[in-house]
């Protein structure tokens, strides 16, 4: 591959990294061109975009980011790999516990970088299928904060007339 290839494809590798604040890295390796091609459909359909990489200018990329999370992948990138760029955490992890769950063994974890965080083994497809996007966890910071308010609303409710003569008879007592 010529250098000017290489550069190109470093600067496209780097615009995903950038674009993408998550990607997984898998082996689709063995797959036939129907089963290829549904895989890819189904990252279409999801937001995922699947590309094929050479282990060592991915390397490269990835060494170019300084950073110590994304420096644990590193003993990932051999064999055949593929990376899956996404912008929800969870969805590629959901679509290889799904081939999984099919009874096929690929597409196969290697390992992700999700939310700032380095998880390396297929092992770690169960915690990865368990998190959470950044609106489901406000939705459910908001929903805690809420609980609280309502609780007390429906007491209120609930004490209708009562809360009347509650009130009434303190005001009397104070005078």
């Amino acid at each position: 591959m010529k250098k000017e290839v290489k550069a190109q494809v470093l600067e496209a590798i780097a615009a995903q990294i950038q674009q993408y604040p998550n990607f997984y890295i898998t082996d689709i390796a063995g797959l036939n061109a129907e089963q290829t091609s549904s895989l890819r459909r189904e990252c279409f359909e999801q937001g995922i975009k699947l590309t094929v990489v050479k282990n060592t200018l991915f390397k490269k990329a990835l060494k170019d980011l300084n950073n110590s999370e994304v420096e644990l992948l590193f003993p990932t990138l051999e064999g055949n790999t593929a990376i899956m760029y996404t912008e929800a955490p969870a969805v590629p992890a959901k679509l290889i516990k799904k081939y999984n769950k099919a009874g096929q063994e690929k597409p196969a974890l290697k390992g992700a970088y999700v939310q700032e965080c380095a998880f390396v083994g297929a092992d770690k497809i169960e915690e990865l299928v368990n998190i959470k996007s950044r609106e489901e966890l406000i939705g459910d910071i908001v929903a805690l904060l809420q609980s609280p308010c309502r609780n007390v609303i429906s007491a209120l409710e609930s004490a209708g007339g009562k809360l009347a003569g509650i009130v009434k008879t303190l005001s009397e007592k104070n005078n």
